[in-house]
């Protein structure tokens, strides 16, 4: 769908949508700090700090959360854009901000680290129904303020854990939908235990179909926390973790397929024996992860206080697939004769294994007094990663063993950061804010993808800004910030990649009114070395990268949350961006050849997003959610055949709450419509030139991921 940028400024001005940084207030103060936040205080920034940022709340998220994913939750706040592998929000699903990637974001538990340290990526299929845990989320876009795990390069998203419950209740939540999908949870707290011990928890369970053929989703997922409070202590410990299982659909779709059967998914083909087309029925990614976390937050005394916390996760599981013809030197397989010929190919089944360790600990103290807010922190936390691969069937085993490792490489991963940051009140209207972090990064791996690893990084981030208050309703920011991070893993298949570092300045307006608040913002972000999509996945279906050498983005984003008369609610976000590699080559059948200044991949110069809102009693809410993403390319080259088109979709929300205040307190109906006008749209894909198929004839290679039409979510939840 292509729609003029005249319809979207009239979209726009029509009904504008997204959630204002902060919303109910009158003017710049904010809002007062609920008890939990603490532990996330000295990584996130309110409206005094020259930062670009939006929150979202419980409250925001419970309207549509029916069991789809934390990334497809986001997908209406400014600069985001979402996919799901399987088309409808369960399973796997991905998010981009300003163009980046999931492996590009810092994303934070409690303030602990949570992209898998070797991919850097973010999966929230290994945590289904975590939205149902979230007290609130807040959305640095750009580098943003120090935190702990990877460098944020595109935005940091840290997530904070359901909050302290004064009152004892019990739920019960249940949705359906389209593609069968089912979801089923069970939510508690103890209330407070002699004034200072609370316990709660959460049980979930979530299976779909999945609107590609076969991409079902089996998924279930717990949360269980003890906290203990008095007038200067809070402590938790928590537990959570997932297991899913899900049929791989991450192979896409060629544009032909695309045009006569868009729910088509090659995952698992192969032929018999008898030369039928068939699908392996076990084509699946099943994974485990179990998470604890023991966090302490200590007022030592009126001006000072400490945040420290443990933790440990661990990860097991593999991919299975079914293999037609692969060659015996694969697996380390020697030829055998078989009636009289040599056989070196077989059909296979394997198992591909990831098995981690993740610990360490992150800590923080906070002085704040008169004009002076000062926060010191860091962590260390060591990752240890073994991958393997074996083979569970094979029609010719050859001098294969049972459990035979056909590779079996270990990887490790340090991570040591220290940060000083503070903010100072110059004068009344002037704030000073500054940010300096150290930190090293020691990684080692031994893969056949890889080669033999062994490097040591060194990053000094400083960042710097000021604050003017210009009344008290509004206030202008400006700040620089300096990023570097190291390559991932699936960089270094590609040779030896150089670590990416990353200029960032941010010049903003806010405006905050009992009924009108408004977020500007223009940002520069100087890239170099870069390192960019290619559009080529690996053989796990993960997207290849390459440094590109000069790069930028620098766009325009506007978000506003605007009250009309006592029932209307409009939240409109704009983002307006230029994109660019600066003299990009590439090499085409053995030639470097020189394309100029070529679009970044997955970066689309236009999103927009609203949600229109409207109460006509306080029991009812209906929502109409709009979004709006422009055409984008697959990969650097600009080339007509790897573009996207622009999409608009339409989602509408409905919530009906009835107060019952016996045994039962209230029920809570939900119901959530997506794409309702049925647009046929792609949000993903990739492309790469092939050359090794047919020698001497490079073609361009595309495959999609096409979205789901119209389909629905009916939930209830009953609270007792």
């Amino acid at each position: 769908m292509k729609l003029s940028i005249f319809t979207i400024a009239a979209f726009f001005a029509l009904s504008m949508g997204i959630y204002a940084q902060e919303q109910g207030t009158d003017s710049l103060e904010g809002q007062k700090v609920i008890l939990d936040e603490v532990f996330v205080s000295a990584i996130r920034v309110t409206k005094e700090s020259p930062v670009t940022f939006s929150n979202l709340t419980k409250e925001d998220i419970k309207p549509r959360n029916l069991g789809q994913d934390i990334p497809v939750l986001m997908n209406f706040l400014p600069s985001v854009v979402t996919t799901t592998d399987a088309g409808a929000g369960v399973g796997y699903t991905g998010i981009r901000v300003r163009g980046s990637d999931a492996t590009r974001i810092n994303v934070t538990i409690n303030g602990i680290p949570y992209n898998d340290s070797e991919s850097q990526g973010t999966f929230w299929v290994n945590m289904p129904d975590f939205a149902s845990s979230t007290e609130s989320l807040q959305l640095q876009r750009g580098v943003g303020t120090s935190t702990n795990g990877a460098g944020a390069f595109g935005a940091s998203l840290n997530v904070l854990t359901d909050g302290f419950s004064q009152d004892a209740f019990g739920q019960i939540s249940t949705s359906i939908g389209s593609y069968n999908t089912l979801r089923n949870n069970l939510k508690f707290s103890a209330g407070m235990l002699n004034d200072h011990i609370e316990i709660s928890g959460r049980l979930s369970k979530i299976k779909s179909d999945g609107y590609i053929d076969r991409a079902r989703s089996d998924l279930d997922s717990y949360f269980l926390q003890g906290a203990y409070k008095d007038d200067n202590s809070l402590v938790k410990a928590i537990i959570f973790g997932g297991h899913e299982v899900t049929y791989q659909a991450w192979n896409g779709i060629d544009a032909q397929t695309l045009k006569e059967d868009r729910t088509f998914n090659p995952s698992g083909i192969y032929t018999d024996l008898e030369g039928n087309t068939q699908f392996y029925n076990n084509e699946v990614d099943d994974y485990k992860q179990d998470h604890a976390q023991l966090l302490w937050n200590e007022k030592i005394s009126d001006f000072w206080s400490t945040n420290i916390a443990l933790h440990y996760t661990r990860g097991r599981g593999f991919f299975e697939q079914y293999k037609e013809a692969d060659d015996f030197s694969t697996y380390n397989f020697q030829p055998i004769t078989v009636d009289g010929e040599e056989v070196n190919t077989t059909d296979v089944i394997r198992r591909r294994w990831l098995d981690n360790d993740f610990y360490g600990t992150v800590f923080s103290a906070n002085y704040k007094k008169d004009k002076l807010d000062l926060i010191i922190g860091g962590g260390f936390n060591t990752y240890e990663g073994d991958h393997f691969g074996e083979v569970i069937w094979a029609r010719y085993a050859s001098n294969s063993s049972f459990q035979d490792r056909y590779y079996d490489d270990s990887s490790s991963k340090t991570d040591f950061n220290v940060y000083t940051k503070a903010n100072y009140q110059l004068t009344d209207q002037l704030s000073l804010y500054g940010d300096l972090q150290y930190r090293t990064v020691g990684y080692k791996a031994n893969g056949e993808e890889t080669g033999l690893v062994d490097d040591t990084f060194n990053f000094f981030n400083p960042k710097a800004g000021l604050t003017f208050d210009f009344n008290a309703n509004n206030n202008f920011y400006f700040s620089y910030a300096a990023a570097s991070r190291e390559p991932n893993r699936n960089d270094y298949e590609s040779g030896n990649p150089k670590p990416e570092k990353l200029n960032d300045f941010e010049l903003g307006w806010r405006y905050v009114s009992a009924d009108v608040q408004v977020n500007t913002n223009l940002y520069y972000m100087k890239y170099k070395d870069q390192l960019v999509v290619t559009g080529e996945l690996n053989d796990v279906g993960a997207p290849l990268r390459e440094n590109v050498g000069d790069s930028y983005r620098f766009g325009l984003e506007v978000d506003a949350n605007i009250k009309v008369g006592d029932k209307f609610n409009i939240r409109p976000n704009l983002a307006i961006s230029d994109n660019r590699n600066k003299d990009f080559f590439i090499d085409r059948d053995d030639e470097l050849q020189g394309l100029g200044d070529t679009n970044i991949a997955f970066s689309p110069g236009l999103v927009a997003g609203n949600i229109l809102s409207y109460m006509p009693c306080n029991a009812l809410s209906l929502s109409l959610y709009s979004k709006f993403v422009g055409e984008q390319y697959l990969s650097n080259t600009d080339t007509e055949a790897s573009k996207l088109d622009s999409y608009f979709t339409n989602d509408f929300n409905i919530t009906y709450e009835m107060e019952i205040n016996n045994v039962v307190k209230s029920v809570v109906f939900s119901g959530l419509v997506n794409n309702i006008l049925n647009e046929k749209y792609v949000s993903n894909g990739y492309t790469y030139l092939d050359s090794w198929s047919t020698p001497g004839n490079t073609f361009e290679v595309q495959g999609y991921y096409p979205q789901a039409g119209t389909n629905f979510l009916l939930g209830a939840t009953i609270t007792f």
